[in-house]
């Protein structure tokens, strides 16, 4: 989720459910100790819990990184062994790392030596010619032996030549039996699923047979998807979507007084209305305005009244 799980991302989605655990766009350990931390790690209060999301292959940068982490208040620090993009690759982090599970396990172990928060891995199924039974349960196995007691499975192999990552996220199969029968052999352990997860009557089904659910690009193009989180899964009240949105929009306000600008701010809400009347006026308006110098708050509230407008009709 490189460049769309920014903080303004977050707190549109943590005003929408209060309990689920909402992660960063993926950093590089190499950047987290030598770029703009501020920039890179920085987050709002109301975000919490929030995990930082690491890429990296150096268990001595990523212990460093990891224990930045924790002073920057993240609640969780996240080692990704499932990004397939050529740039990852190139670096030597990401699903190319399936192939070497000692390594992970080693990094894995080095981070949580230098943290108190806790470390988790997020993985694929395999790579290339690998067989996921084995990959699979050889990265799990060599982690688990690290201390690493969460792992969040994306449900496929990906393929490291061949394929764009926008592929790898739509053409090798699912296999969510796979990551069932890696629960059920490994109690022990708790296992979240990912991948292909478009509803909550979807993610209902696989917690009968795992303890957590990932979504991604579901709840961006769709954050709407995640106002009934709280209530189905966490037993807490219904949310005020309204409330909600008004919110973020006193966020956006909030923002824009210490110079942000509106445009990276309503990214993450063009999706918020999809399916619903009047969705499309409000993305144009906010496409068309959002981006030009000086945009201020104003453009927003008049987005939202095609919506509302639509709606009280």
């Amino acid at each position: 989720m490189m460049d769309w799980t920014d903080s303004p991302c977050r707190v549109l989605h943590r005003c929408l459910p209060r309990h689920a655990l909402l992660y960063t766009e993926m950093v590089t350990a190499d950047a987290v100790l030598h770029g703009d931390r501020a920039r890179l790690l920085g987050f709002d209060a109301r975000e919490h819990p929030v995990a930082l999301q690491l890429g990296g292959s150096d268990p001595v940068k990523l212990a460093q990184a990891s224990r930045i982490a924790a002073e920057f208040g993240y609640d969780e620090v996240n080692l990704n062994v499932g990004c397939p993009s050529d740039r990852v690759q190139s670096g030597r982090f990401g699903a190319c790392l399936m192939r070497e599970p000692k390594l992970v396990a080693d990094c894995a172990a080095a981070m949580r030596a230098h943290t108190s928060i806790p470390v988790t891995v997020k993985c694929r199924i395999g790579v290339d010619d690998q067989d996921p039974d084995q990959s699979l349960r050889a990265l799990i196995d060599a982690c688990a032996e690290a201390g690493v007691r969460v792992f969040a499975v994306h449900a496929r192999k990906a393929w490291l030549e061949g394929l764009s990552p926008k592929e790898n996220r739509d053409v090798p199969p699912l296999d969510y039996q796979l990551v069932y029968r890696v629960k059920r052999e490994r109690p022990d352990l708790t296992i979240l699923v990912n991948g292909g997860i478009e509803t909550l009557e979807q993610a209902q089904t696989h917690l009968g047979h795992v303890d957590g659910v990932m979504l991604g690009r579901a709840a961006y193009h769709n954050p709407m998807l995640l106002a009934d989180v709280d209530a189905r899964f966490f037993g807490g009240a219904p949310v005020d979507v309204d409330g909600a949105v008004e919110a973020y929009v006193e966020h956006v306000a909030r923002q824009l007084t210490v110079g942000a600008r509106l445009h990276p701010l309503i990214k993450p809400m063009l999706g918020l209305y999809t399916g619903r009347p009047g969705a499309r006026l409000f993305r144009r308006h906010l496409s068309e305005h959002a981006p030009r110098d000086g945009a201020g708050i104003s453009v927003l509230r008049d987005a939202l009244g095609f919506v509302r407008e639509r709606r009280a009709a």
